[in-house]
């Protein structure tokens, strides 16, 4: 077991389900459920010969990738990363990756940081680190999926959505091993376009800029998949605002003891809001609690 996953029955009564495991994602060692994944995709393209990668994150992506090659670089496996980050990116984040910055590991803030890395992926031999596009990164996600499933008659998991990797991933070991597992994405006013076909209008057109920056994927490469992961699955996508994450930070804060981000409050929101509208639960309900 990588993360703590715990059943918190207060949480439970006061949301009016069953029963509530938080997955502490937030205490993975490399800061985030991405750490599932991002490591797994440079120890892949390293067996196929290749020491060069980049990718465009000012989050939880880059946090995971520097610290994994850092950590490469201390056993001489000499291999390079370069990070774009965009302009207005969050200040306490980026505190967070230049802390991890060592030999190999650059870090180049820039208008266009997906530009960047399409530039200097297509024009050189770099490996592209990007997760919407990259299946090697559905595979990371496998073993999340294998710890959630050790919970007994576990009925739905909830995950805050950007790409909608970690939630494909999730659906296809699930489906591998015969199992219904309901899945829920859960995304923001200021990006939510997996929930856009799920969500009813009045919630699509609020146009809030949400405190939940990590959602931020509004191209989607993963939608069709996830959308049918989440018809057979039986789950939903719904969008939450502001006043709906701090209310889940919180009820996280008193009937758990601890605080989480803005982010780390997405999966609680989510299944706030999927019990007010009359979604009913008779099991376990998993609520991913991602990084910063």
């Amino acid at each position: 077991m990588v993360t703590p996953q715990s059943d918190n029955q207060k949480l439970a009564e006061t949301v009016g389900v069953p029963s509530i495991y938080l997955k502490r994602e937030d205490m993975h060692p490399y800061g985030s459920h991405k750490g599932r994944s991002i490591p797994r995709m440079i120890n892949h393209y390293i067996d196929m010969g290749r020491n060069r990668f980049a990718l465009s994150s000012s989050g939880n992506a880059a946090l995971a990738a520097a610290r994994h090659t850092k950590q490469l670089n201390k056993k001489d496996t000499h291999i390079s990363l370069d990070i774009f980050v965009g302009k207005n990116a969050d200040r306490e984040k980026i505190s967070l990756i230049e802390a991890e910055l060592s030999d190999g590991v650059s870090l180049e803030s820039s208008e266009r940081p997906l530009q960047r890395l399409l530039e200097i992926t297509r024009l050189s031999n770099v490996i592209s680190l990007r997760q919407s596009t990259d299946d090697e990164a559905l595979v990371g996600y496998y073993e999340l999926a294998e710890e959630l499933l050790d919970i007994k008659n576990l009925e739905a998991v909830f995950v805050g959505t950007s790409s909608g990797t970690t939630l494909q991933g999730l659906g296809e070991y699930f489906k591998q091993k015969g199992r219904m597992v309901r899945l829920f994405a859960i995304q923001t006013t200021s990006c939510h376009p997996i929930a856009n076909e799920f969500e009813e209008k009045s919630r699509i057109k609020n146009r809030e800029t949400s405190e939940a920056s990590a959602i931020v994927d509004k191209v989607a490469h993963r939608r069709t998949k996830i959308s049918k992961l989440i018809q057979e699955s039986q789950g939903d996508a719904f969008i939450v605002t502001n006043e709906e994450i701090e209310h889940a930070r919180s009820l996280i804060g008193i009937h758990a003891g601890f605080e989480v981000t803005p982010n780390g409050a997405l999966s609680l929101a989510g299944l706030i809001r999927a019990v007010k509208l009359g979604t009913i639960f008779t099991g376990p309900v998993v609520l991913i609690i991602c990084g910063k």
